[in-house]
């Protein structure tokens, strides 16, 4: 049986990526988390890895650190290969 996503070796990148996109911005996960009106807590299981985002909520995150989602996935396949 197939590993689940996130145990793969990419989601763990995914969530690298997602971290460093927000440091990069200078966004505190709660300003990130106010912006998208979740908890503290809910960006932190994003960035731990036990949350997972679906492609939407990838756009929004991306958007409130003020990257293209198409940017960051361009980074996401560069850094996976």
């Amino acid at each position: 049986m197939p590993k689940k996503s996130v145990h793969q070796d990419e989601h763990a990148i995914l969530v690298r990526l997602l971290k460093e996109m927000r440091q990069a911005s200078g966004i505190t996960q709660v300003a990130l988390a106010e912006v998208l009106g979740r908890s503290q807590s809910h960006i932190s299981d994003i960035e731990s890895g036990t949350r997972r985002l679906d492609l939407i909520q990838l756009r929004e995150y991306c958007a409130a650190c003020n990257v293209s989602l198409s940017s960051f996935v361009k980074r996401f396949e560069l850094a996976i290969r």
